[in-house]
């Protein structure tokens, strides 16, 4: 089963023999259906050189989930971009593009921001 030590949450050392340590990927968000979720697009610019990403908030599930759904995105797109921490950053101006393709593939969305 690989090597589980390196995966250990907030390790306790316990004369309990009954004990149990926590494991990360039992912590993993179980990912709600696309309908169920609503996923907000908007521009951003803070922190990036004044270059804009396209950011899309509010995914709620597991992180492999959330890097599949990156990576229709960034294929559709055509451009490069990442998934962390429940959000996802595509590379350029496209919060309409992305719109689309995240009702097209069943997610409810709406678009914060100007432009």
């Amino acid at each position: 089963m690989g090597n589980k030590k390196k995966k250990r949450v907030d390790i306790v050392y316990s004369t309990n023999q009954d004990f149990s340590y926590d494991y990360d990927d039992e912590l993993e968000e179980e990912t709600l259906d696309p309908g169920d979720q609503l996923l907000y697009v908007s521009i951003d610019r803070k922190k990036r050189k004044g270059k804009e990403v396209t950011l899309v908030e509010g995914f709620i599930g597991s992180a492999e989930d959330l890097k599949d759904l990156a990576k229709i995105l960034k294929n559709k797109c055509g451009v490069g971009g990442s998934a962390k921490d429940g959000e996802i950053l595509i590379q350029g101006n496209f919060k309409d593009k992305v719109a689309e393709i995240l009702t097209a593939e069943g997610y409810k969305t709406k678009k914060k921001g100007g432009n």
